[in-house]
């Protein structure tokens, strides 16, 4: 079996792929809550507007943002290939014994969870990554600052965007999706890898447990207080 057969045809290349793009998703979850967590200063969204336009300018974010979309889109696909594949494996054993025996409910719901964050990410893009990349859809699309930077005003988008309270709601679902993902996924993507050792294993499941909670909480505590007014 050739080295590309083996990756795209396998069991074990696809979790390898699976595994490559999530830890790429990973850090891309990282850089972008640290953005996103700029409104929390509560400042107009100038913090905000400015490192949303630096992300959207510079070249070499949007050169690897194609790769990130490309890596997100096949992570996806694999997601579900390999949830269909273990479901048919399953079958026999499941009969056998009860599903919950050795291991989470969420580590056996990874294409439903999965399902829930595809609906939140398509919203997610619809009302954001859109607007960033082709332009901002009302007359309070730009802000002019005392330095004379012309920026594309996200943060009043994203003010509108949670004052729907069905918008709200569909952004919580999605990051507690996210949450639960991110617990199974972030310690198997290092063990998939091979990164798996009695020294050092405990401390990744560690941080991913943290990660797993911070980072949606995060996301998900933004359209609360957007909506609920404490962030103006």
């Amino acid at each position: 079996m050739g080295v590309l057969s083996f990756v795209f045809s396998s069991s074990l290349g696809r979790k390898l792929i699976m595994a490559v793009t999530g830890i790429s998703l990973i850090a891309f979850l990282m850089v972008h809550c640290a953005i996103n967590a700029t409104v929390f200063f509560n400042d107009g969204g100038e913090t905000f507007n400015v490192a949303a336009e630096f992300m959207a300018k510079n070249w070499f974010i949007r050169a690897a943002e194609i790769g990130l979309f490309a890596g997100l889109l096949w992570h996806i696909i694999q997601g579900f290939q390999l949830t269909i594949a273990n479901r048919k494996s399953r079958t026999a054993k499941y009969s056998a014994s009860p599903g919950n025996a050795n291991s989470k409910w969420y580590s056996r719901s990874m294409g439903l969870l999965g399902s829930i964050i595809l609906i939140f990410l398509v919203m997610h893009l619809k009302h954001f990554w859109v607007v960033s990349r082709f332009g901002i859809p009302h007359e309070l699309g730009h802000l002019e600052y005392a330095s004379g930077a012309h920026l594309e005003n996200l943060y009043i988008e994203m003010k509108q965007t949670f004052q729907d309270p069905l918008a709200v709601i569909v952004y919580v679902l999605g990051c507690a999706g996210l949450g639960y993902h991110l617990l199974h996924g972030f310690g198997s993507a290092f063990q998939t890898l091979g990164i798996n050792h009695k020294s050092y294993t405990p401390m990744i499941k560690s941080i991913g447990v943290v990660f797993s909670i911070v980072v949606p909480l995060t996301f998900a505590l933004i359209p609360v207080v957007m909506y609920l007014g404490i962030i103006k």
